[in-house]
């Protein structure tokens, strides 16, 4: 599995046991969402705050 992350356009380095992690949260989380195939290609997540000065 591949994964990427980006904050505010800079992309943040992970090694292989953090990337393990978020991957493997992220996989279960939606997994268990009844509506999730198990056949599922990709996964996009999208996170913006709704007030900048939290």
């Amino acid at each position: 599995m591949k994964i990427e992350l980006s904050v505010d356009g800079r992309k943040i380095p992970m090694n292989d046991f953090v990337q393990k992690i978020v991957v493997n949260v992220v996989k279960a989380m939606v997994e268990t969402l009844h509506s999730i195939n198990a056949g599922w290609k990709e996964i996009s997540i999208y996170i913006e705050k709704d007030d900048v000065n939290e």
